[in-house]
């Protein structure tokens, strides 16, 4: 083989090994609650599909990733499940102006597992008489933000001195589901996304809406972001056809 040759193959070998490297740049890296996971994987499917490079996804509790991105973590776009962790990443001037947009809303629940009483969520100190010595699972109510509402929630209704002392904390929305589901606790606050996405659990309330405030999702671009496909991924998903990929999960768009 001419050393012509060799050449070349070496330099083809150099480019193909590349090109995973380069694809991964131009990705956007979204940084998401953990809530999320089922709808926002459907959305990176569908805008792969469509020709674009697949975003990567990393979920967690809202508040964990706001710490992260405060930090100096490297990420694209920001999903939080409320305004306040937003908030936070906003006055560190870590988000892009103009970019911040609310994504879709949710509901909370309590779920529990099958054949168990179901709670009047209304009359919410009867939960903890239903509860007894029985653990509830919930997000960690000093900083997840499904845990900050179900704490408001149960406050507002009459139970929360009731069952604070009951409280297991979960590090996000979905290990407080886990637990349900595990048979750990009886009882656990989530979102009406997550009972849906879940197996071998019931719904066995819902809280009144103004037991809390509104459950919204706001999303926007990082500072911090090099991808070239972080506006246009952001933008599909507040689109007619990224809503309703994500309604389809259980969110409100509205």
């Amino acid at each position: 083989m001419s050393i012509v040759m060799r050449f070349l193959l070496s330099l083809l070998a150099l480019v193909t090994l590349a090109l995973p490297a380069a694809a991964q740049e131009r990705a956007p890296l979204v940084l998401a609650a953990a809530s999320m996971q089922e709808a926002l994987t459907d959305a990176a499917d569908t805008w792969a599909k469509a020709g674009h490079e697949r975003p990567r996804l990393s979920f967690a509790a809202s508040s964990a990733l706001a710490r992260q991105i405060a930090a100096g973590g490297r990420a694209d776009l920001f999903i939080s499940a409320d305004s306040d962790w937003m908030d936070d990443v906003a006055k560190r001037g870590l988000i892009v102006a103009g970019s911040r947009a609310v994504l879709v809303r949710n509901q909370l629940v309590v779920v529990s597992r099958p054949g168990l009483p179901r709670v009047v969520a209304t009359k919410g100190a009867a939960l903890g008489k239903l509860l007894g010595g029985a653990p509830l699972a919930m997000a960690d109510p000093d900083s997840v933000p499904a845990g900050k509402y179900g704490r408001e929630a149960l406050t507002r209704l009459g139970a929360w001195e009731a069952v604070a002392p009951r409280v297991v904390r979960a590090e996000n929305v979905r290990a407080a589901l886990a637990l349900v589901e595990r048979g750990a606790a009886p009882y656990g606050i989530v979102y009406a996304t997550d009972a849906r996405a879940a197996t071998g659990v019931q719904v066995a309330g819902v809280f009144p809406p103004r037991s809390h405030a509104p459950i919204v999702y706001p999303i926007a671009r990082l500072t911090a972001g090099t991808s070239p496909e972080a506006e246009g991924f952001r933008r599909f998903l507040l689109s007619r056809a990224g809503q309703a990929i994500l309604a389809r999960r259980g969110f409100s768009t509205r």
